[in-house]
Order: C-alpha cells, then structure tokens, then sequence
C-alpha cells in the first residue's frame, strides 16, 4: 500500500512542525519567479514565519519558467512541502504553507497574475543568466534569444524583462499601483541591476513608459544566503518520516540564514524581520561581504576540490590542505572589504568554515561550480583587483582562476569527461579546441578571447604570470600537489 501525499495540513503525523496559521486565510500579495529550492528553502520559509507571527495577505504565487517538473509535483500536494533542517545534531523539519499556487511555463497565466491588483511584490531567484541583461551595457541583451523574441511580440512575453515590463505598462494602464521588484539572485547590486534591464527593455520600444518605470517602480537590492543542497533520496525518506506523509517537494537546508534588505516597499511588505530578515538603508556592503567571501570561497573550494575528487564541501574541508587553502581565500577576501557595522569579519570566515564543515550537509563541488563565466567576476575578479590596487596578495583570486581553467578543460585527472554547464560552455570549447595543454597557453586563451576577464587583469603583467604558472603546475604536477604546497603559503 503506497503512503499518502502530503496535501492537508491534517495529514501531517510525525514530528514536523505545521504552519502556525491556517493558509486558506491569507491571500496571495506576492509573486515570485523561479520556483527552485533555494526558494522555497529561503524566501518562501521567512515569508511562512512572518505570516505566522504578523498575518497579512502575503502568500504567494510561484511561478516555475521553464519547467512543469517542480509545479506538478508542489500542485499535487496544494503547495504544502517539507522543508527540513540539517547540522551535527540532527535534523528537523517544518511544513511550509506560504505558497498558495504554482504556475509552470504559462505566459499567459503569469502575465494575468503580475497585473492582478493584490499583487504588490514580485521576488525573483532566476540566476544571472535567466535575466538577460548585458552586464556591459546594463541593459538588456538584444542578441539573447528571449529577449529578441519578446520584442518582436510584447503580447505574449516569456522572459523575465518582457514579462515584467509588460505587466508594469498594464498596470499603468489601468491605473493600478506598480509592485515592488525583490530581486533576491546573488547578484552585486542586484535591485539597479535588475532596474537597468526592465527600464532598458522598455526603452526600446515605449520611452514614456521606461521615464514611468524609472520614476515610480521600486527596485530594493537584497542579500541572501543559505546553503540549499539538490534533494536526494534521503531527503524525501526523512520528510516522510517526519510528515507521516510522501513528499516529493520536499528540500534541505542548514540551520543558518540570512537575508538584508534595502528597506523600499511602497506597497507595503511581509513582516520578514520574523523570520531573521535584516532592513538596512544600503544592502551593497553586505552583498560585496557575501559574494567575495562565502561565495568566492566557494567558488575556489568547488574548482579545486572537484578536480581532487570531492564531491561534497564537506569532503573539501576534511582535506586539511584544501581547508587551508579556503581559510586563506576568506582572509584575503576579507582584507578587500570595507568595515561593517556588526559584522566582524574574522567571526564571519570562521562561522562559514563551520558551515562548510557542515557533516549534515551534501552540498556538490559540481553544483557549485557551474555558471563560472557569470560568478567569477563578481566573486573573484573583483576583490583581486581591489588586492592589487591595495599592495595586497593576489595569489589567493589567481589559484581560484587557475582552478577554474583547468576545470573548463571538461576533463578530470582520471580522463573523464564532464559538462562544464555553463552558459559559455560551447565558446570555451571553441576558444580550447586548437589550444596545447599548456599553462600560459591556456591562459592566454582564456584571458583574451572570453572578454570576461576585466582589462586590468588581462593586462597586469604579475596577474597574468601567476594565474599560467599556477596553471601549469596544476596541468604538470596534478591539483593534489599544488594544493599541498598553496597551503603553506
């Protein structure tokens, strides 16, 4: 006899604790796109505890853009999932109610409910590349094939940009209150980033309604932050223990969260600070804080511990070496930021590296590491270049580099071949194909031909001797050894 889902609160019979509010008293007031895991592990769990503590009509409405897979499943189970909790001591889990319904790969659908009037929040977890914007220009990417498509038919948007320009220019018409735009992806100044896209993308065909947008829409920046790991068999099994029920929405996380907000919601706004949510007048010190330090570490210890054989962070930090390499890279990134109020940063890079210790937790160096073309930047690049203009070491950003070209080659130290998944995943290749299996060859290539490399980087001659001498000992002598010997720099 298989064992029921999880639809109703009432079929909850284990240990996991149900929402403390009845869902169907709360309306919907919030739309969010991309409706993946750290979503639902972040966002959609502060919003739960801030309807149990303050009320309100702030459920909301999770759109999925490309796939049915996790809107099927959430339909299936009235939006109700397990959201479960794991450290050393271990683990717990919660039923979260704050989504009220799910759409999937529905333009139509998603258009009706950005204008619908109780909307009056849209939050976004999309990554970088599902925006199309044009980091360069700041506006949007006219050679990206959604952004092209939405231009040449604005009645039927599917991207991000055209659909939230669209619904805002039916807002307007009606006379409806424009929402609020909580870009919430790990994005520097991610509300003008996402601003520069939507004004951009209306600029291009209505300036009046790009002047409308730039004068009357809110675009709060936001930083946030907890390790959510791909669901996995035991995920499901342990939520069943502790729901009584089968879930298969069901996600894990860690204990620890975060979430800084630029405090701007004219239309008002979920009471979040219930949840840990922190409201602050100017977000960027704190996502520059997150990006060079967690992330930049993370993006180094996924390179170079999936190239030595680690699948899980965890693993990377058993490895004595590695774990020192990564308190390192949290040092050096430290030392390129400015003071925080209430932040210490060394207290800051010894509780990450507790997090990434973190036994409970099955975090993938491979998941960590695709996309490079769009992390590196921002999480390595930056902070290097703020190193050099301080006198400060930069050996720590070039491994990183290094680790990350060797791991675009798509091939391990066994000869097994990978997917770099990567947007730029065929314009790598290409860029490789005639290139020899050397360090200063490879990095010349990938320095001058990717053009995502700051100028001052490609043309700082220190830089660029150490990022291919790293390079080639990790071709000559195996990332193991180059470890072993960048630990006792």
């Amino acid at each position: 006899m298989s064992m029921k889902r999880l639809a109703h609160l009432d079929d909850i019979s284990g240990a996991a604790v149900p929402p403390a509010y009845d869902p169907a008293a709360h309306g919907c007031g919030i739309v969010h796109l991309g409706l993946g895991a750290f979503h639902r592990a972040h966002q959609a769990a502060m919003t739960d505890a801030a309807l149990a503590a303050d009320g309100g009509d702030w459920r909301i409405t999770g759109v999925g853009l490309r796939s049915r897979t996790v809107v099927d499943a959430l339909e299936e189970q009235n939006c109700l999932y397990t959201l479960l909790e794991r450290d050393e001591a271990g683990v717990t889990g919660r039923v979260i109610g704050s989504i009220a319904k799910a759409i999937a790969a529905d333009p139509a659908a998603t258009l009706a409910v950005l204008c619908a009037p109780e909307t009056r929040i849209v939050t976004l977890t999309v990554t970088e590349k599902g925006y199309g914007i044009d980091r360069a220009t700041g506006g949007p990417d006219t050679d990206n094939p959604v952004i092209a498509a939405d231009l040449a038919n604005l009645d039927a948007p599917s991207g991000v940009l055209g659909l939230l320009t669209v619904a805002l220019s039916e807002r307007r018409a009606r006379g409806c209150d424009p929402f609020t735009v909580l870009c919430c992806d790990n994005l520097p100044d991610n509300g003008k980033f996402l601003k520069g896209g939507i004004v951009g993308f209306a600029r291009l065909y209505d300036a009046g309604l790009a002047d409308w947008i730039d004068g009357n829409v809110a675009f709060p920046s936001s930083m946030v932050d907890r390790i959510t790991p791909a669901a996995s068999d035991a995920t499901l099994l342990d939520a069943q223990k502790l729901t009584g029920c089968s879930d298969l929405c069901a996600i894990e996380t860690e204990p620890f969260t975060q979430w800084v907000i630029e405090d701007n919601f004219p239309q008002g706004r979920p009471a979040w600070e219930h949840g840990g949510a922190i409201f602050v007048d100017d977000v960027d010190k704190f996502e520059r804080m997150k990006l060079r330090m967690l992330n930049g570490a993370h993006s180094m210890l996924a390179y170079a511990g999936f190239l030595s054989g680690h699948r899980y962070v965890r693993d990377v930090m058993a490895n004595a070496a590695l774990a020192k390499v990564v308190q390192r890279h949290l040092q050096a990134a430290a030392q390129t930021l400015e003071p925080l109020p209430m932040i210490d940063f060394e207290t800051y890079a010894h509780d990450l590296e507790a997090r990434f210790r973190n036994p409970a937790i099955a975090h993938e160096t491979y998941q960590i590491a695709m996309d490079g073309t769009q992390k590196l930047p921002q999480r390595i690049f930056a902070p290097a270049m703020d190193a050099i203009a301080a006198g400060q070491s930069l050996r720590p950003f070039a491994l990183a580099t290094a680790a990350w070209m060797r791991y675009a080659l798509g091939v391990d130290e066994a000869g097994k071949s990978y997917d770099l998944r990567d947007p730029r995943e065929a314009e790598i290749k290409t860029v490789l194909a005639d290139v020899p299996r050397d360090g200063e060859r490879i990095s010349a290539a990938l320095h001058e031909h990717l053009q995502f490399v700051p100028r001052s980087l490609v043309e700082h001659a220190e830089w660029r001797e150490t990022v291919a001498a790293i390079l080639g000992d990790i071709l000559d002598k195996g990332i193991g050894a180059v470890i072993l010997a960048e630990s006792d720099i």
